[in-house]
């Protein structure tokens, strides 16, 4: 099986970059998984966990607070706004992720801004009550 090169890139530093087997990312459509060979696409991303499987077999996840995503038949590049380790989360870290999301939707007036604003702020309390935090 061909492998993907991916790279996940914030905004001061690349966080990752090497070869994997399929990446999960919280895309605005809904949740995506990406192999070898995917038709090419670019989306933007909701707050969430991208989990990508190495090479190895090895899963490896890193927390997004979103951003966008372009996929090529080989290449996934991963642009986002935040990247936090998933072992780095707290409960006050989730709640200013929140907080943030709350004051860019009421900051517009834009309808299907503020509604992109609202779905990743229930994604985020869903996520949230799931780990328990």
């Amino acid at each position: 099986m061909a492998d993907l090169h991916a790279e996940l890139v914030a905004p001061d530093r690349v966080v990752f970059a090497g070869e994997i087997r399929s990446v999960v990312l919280p895309g605005v459509e809904g949740d995506m998984t990406v192999l070898p060979g995917h038709a090419p696409l670019v989306t933007a991303l909701h707050p969430g966990i991208v989990f990508a499987t190495d090479t190895d077999g090895v899963g490896r996840r890193a927390f997004v607070s979103g951003g966008l995503v372009e996929v090529t038949g080989s290449r996934v590049t991963i642009l986002a706004e935040r990247v936090r380790p998933v072992e780095e989360l707290t409960s006050d870290g989730l709640d200013e992720e929140i907080l943030h999301l709350q004051m860019e939707r009421d900051g517009t007036r834009d309808e299907a801004i503020r509604a992109q604003f609202d779905a990743s702020i229930s994604r985020l309390e869903e996520f949230k009550a799931s780990l328990g935090l």
